[in-house]
């Protein structure tokens, strides 16, 4: 597998077009990548709440009840 350097060395050849090309890509890579991480989080987080493990709370509740974990 390349080193960062060797891929950035490689990048650094390409015209100006071709890197703002690459960026893009790259930027709507991360931005999925984000998404999918988002989703797994949802459906493990809705599982363990079906489960019992999670209760249901308004964002004042949570927190509240974040803030005093932080003070123990």
């Amino acid at each position: 597998m390349p080193t960062l350097n060797t891929v950035l060395d490689e990048v650094m050849k390409l015209d100006y077009e071709s890197t703002e090309t690459l960026l893009e890509i790259i930027r709507k890579r991360q931005i999925e990548k984000r998404r999918d991480e988002i989703a797994r989080n949802a459906r493990t987080a809705k599982k363990n709440f079906a489960k019992g493990k999670l209760k249901a709370m308004t964002a004042d509740e949570l927190i509240k009840e974040l803030s005093q974990k932080k003070q123990s």
